[in-house]
């Protein structure tokens, strides 16, 4: 019998037309004997996952120090850490004008989940082992518009988007720790380094917001609900469709 979140997957890919398949991402003290640990940066397993691998991440696999600590497996670097970070993002990667535009995008965000898990599984959602906590999306603008709409069918609350650092702190870090639904583009590095296509955009869901999600699609026109134009409005529409 097929868990849930297998069966949700199918369905997400049918209705939007998914050319990557949507990522499961659980944080989990368990040993995971199914998946075999090995060294990865955590946006690389992001790409690879949406393809078809599984990745368990912790603390002596994850290839990028940043992706390590924005997604909580170690802690936030402090003392010369910190400084050569800053010197880094600054007069390295060019990514932020200087040591106090970092501290401001550092500070104005969700702090990371530091310590609330031993490692994080990264597998395709149709064959995940374990409940996610996230459902990560890696898909085109229209299909992320599609969802975000969904997302909010039902409260009308607008997601809280944070754009802004690292695509391993906006995709997982931030949406973990909020609760939030999030969109984002990612950030300069990771997209250039693993090479995502130039149209990709993500979008992360909570676990526990994807069944409304879900329950939106037969009611609203960005799932599969037909669109219905008043004849008062028939005329603003077609002239919006030239």
């Amino acid at each position: 019998m097929e868990t849930k979140w297998v069966e949700q997957s199918k369905k997400l890919v049918e209705v939007f037309g998914l050319e990557n398949k949507p990522v499961a991402v659980t944080f989990t003290n368990e040993e995971l004997e199914a998946v075999e640990p090995r060294k990865a940066w955590i946006c690389r397993a992001m790409k690879m996952a949406a393809a078809g691998e599984s990745f368990v991440i912790d603390k002596e696999t994850s290839a990028c120090p940043g992706g390590a600590w924005h997604c909580g497996l170690s802690d936030p670097p402090a003392a010369q850490s910190r400084r050569a970070l800053q010197k880094f993002l600054t007069t390295g990667e060019k990514l932020t004008h200087s040591i106090v535009s970092f501290q401001r995008m550092q500070g104005l965000t969700s702090p990371p989940p530091t310590n609330m898990s031993e490692r994080i599984l990264m597998a395709p959602m149709d064959v995940s082992p374990m409940r996610p906590d996230l459902v990560l999306f890696i898909c085109t603008a229209e299909q992320a518009c599609r969802l975000i709409t969904l997302d909010h069918f039902w409260d009308g609350i607008p997601p809280h988007v944070e754009v802004a650092g690292s695509l391993c702190h906006s995709a997982i870090g931030y949406p973990v720790m909020t609760g939030h639904t999030n969109l984002t583009l990612g950030d300069w590095t990771a997209r250039r380094q693993q090479r995502f296509g130039r149209d990709d955009v993500f979008v992360t869901v909570p676990y526990e917001r994807l069944a409304n999600l879900i329950a939106a699609i037969p009611k609203c026109s960005a799932g599969t609900a037909k669109l219905e134009i008043p004849p008062e409005f028939s005329g603003v529409v077609e002239e919006g469709e030239g």
